[in-house]
């Protein structure tokens, strides 16, 4: 295995643990990481199996971060929602109190 391919799967395995923790700070580093570690696999290796196998578990992480993004996203979304309601009712009540 290439030095490229193994430093592709070692900040795939790093993305996965920040993603564990929602380390959100940390993903947005090592997405960077892996763009650069994707494109030196893409020129220096000569393995293509080895290559295909861990874009492929680079893809699966991508997509399961997505997923997780999108259900923060909603979540936030809720949030806001109820504080903006929250904010209203707030000021009704300072009119008539």
């Amino acid at each position: 295995m290439s030095s490229s391919v193994q430093r592709l799967e070692a900040t795939g395995s790093a993305m996965r643990d920040a993603l564990a923790k929602q380390d959100w700070a940390a993903i947005g580093e090592l997405d960077l990481q892996c763009r650069l570690a994707v494109e030196a696999a893409m020129v220096d290796s000569r393995d293509e199996e080895d290559l295909r196998s861990g874009l492929e578990n680079l893809l699966a992480l991508y997509r399961e971060l997505v997923t997780v993004c999108q259900t923060e996203q909603q979540r936030l979304a809720s949030e806001l929602v109820q504080l903006n309601q929250s904010r209203q009712g707030a000021k009704v009540y300072q009119l008539f109190g």
